[in-house]
């Protein structure tokens, strides 16, 4: 009786200690394979850029739309300023956004950068 408790309570241990493992949604969800620009990348650009990279956002290229977001990455510098400071200060201001975001946007433009 006495062994079928200390394997109980190793057994909670063990549980307890790999569940406290710190792990962001983005970290587990990984890379996404072909990302399109709909089901992918607007949502990143929505939450990270268009407080300063919309109409109303002020002085900065407008990305709004699949157009000027496709525009921005390929023949502007997105990709450079989002993914190292090559290219001037890092995007978005408030600091480097998870790899595996940037992952996703430099994924969709190698591919063409579909709609």
């Amino acid at each position: 009786m006495k062994t079928i408790r200390i394997i109980i309570v190793l057994m909670i241990a063990c549980f307890i200690a790999y569940s406290c493992e710190s792990s962001t949604y983005e970290e587990i969800a990984g890379d996404v394979a072909n990302p399109t620009y709909t089901s992918n990348v607007k949502s990143i650009i929505d939450n990270n850029c268009l407080s300063c990279h919309s109409a109303v956002g002020g002085e900065y290229p407008t990305m709004e739309t699949y157009v000027q977001v496709k525009d921005a990455a390929e023949n502007g510098n997105m990709i450079c300023r989002i993914d190292d400071q090559s290219c001037g200060t890092v995007m978005p201001q408030s600091g480097r956004m998870p790899q595996v975001k940037i992952n996703i946007i430099k994924e969709w433009e190698a591919n063409g950068c579909p709609n």
